[in-house]
């Protein structure tokens, strides 16, 4: 598996943390040269540091992907510089729970501007890519993060839940659309993973319901995505993984 991925290159949304981080590193280990989108400049150059002084290829672009032009050029500059992406790991989120009677639309609104939106612009910028890919007779995938959230009912949780329900279902139809182009399209729904997610909750509540879950489950790590995605991406081109659901194996829902 040292080079499952070689001459892929991978463009990954959220990068500079969890999942988006442990995914790069990852795919630049597999031999994928590794595109990392992120809005947080310093930790993109110590991640693409550490991907190259590891021998990997790595280029950080500091972007806002709730700023669809930037993201756009974003994409456009990773091309030029990298090559065009065959594998785009859509995976820039946030997840501020609470509950809704407090009428938090300050978070309701962020929460669908960078789980919503932000994923939609990734999409419109890198689609085309993909279909050129595809169409050259190479891989091509687009892999979003979504979560266990889209699935089962979690107290204080309905608008992450609901964003990320969208993610699912988006990618449903995604892959009706651009399978028919030999564009393969999966959702990876995560239960708990022990990212920075968990550092950005303010409600006292769920504050308290992650840190008692925390003392009975084993959390994901997010090697253990990166782990799984990277096996999707190096699947014969005609096979697509539409929907993985991965959980702690104590998490019961």
């Amino acid at each position: 598996m040292t080079d499952s991925l070689q001459g892929r290159v991978a463009l990954i949304t959220g990068a500079s943390s969890g999942i988006g981080a442990a995914t790069a590193t990852l795919l630049a280990e597999r031999g994928a040269r590794v595109a990392l989108l992120a809005r947080r400049k310093d930790r993109l150059d110590e991640l693409t540091g550490r991907i190259v002084d590891a021998g990997g290829t790595a280029l950080g672009v500091a972007v806002d992907v709730t700023d669809a032009d930037a993201l756009k050029a974003a994409a456009e500059q990773a091309a030029a510089e990298h090559g065009p992406a065959d594998l785009v790991v859509n995976n820039a989120g946030v997840m501020l729970p609470a509950p809704i009677e407090e009428l938090r639309t300050d978070q309701w609104q962020h929460q669908i501007d960078l789980n919503v939106s932000a994923a939609m612009h990734t999409v419109g910028a890198v689609v085309p890519q993909l279909v050129a890919a595809a169409a050259a007779g190479r891989p091509a995938d687009l892999v979003n993060t979504s979560s266990i959230a889209a699935q089962n009912i979690f107290p204080n949780f309905a608008v992450y839940a609901a964003t990320k329900a969208f993610i699912t279902h988006l990618s449903r139809h995604l892959r009706v659309e651009l399978g028919a182009k030999d564009v393969r399209v999966s959702a990876i729904e995560p239960g708990i993973v022990g990212t920075e997610l968990q550092g950005h909750v303010t409600d006292e509540g769920a504050q308290g319901w992650l840190a008692e879950s925390k003392q009975t489950v084993e959390w994901l790590e997010p090697e253990d995505i990166a782990e799984v995605i990277a096996f999707t991406a190096a699947l014969p081109r005609r096979v697509n993984l539409q929907q993985v659901t991965v959980m702690p194996t104590r998490q019961a829902s």
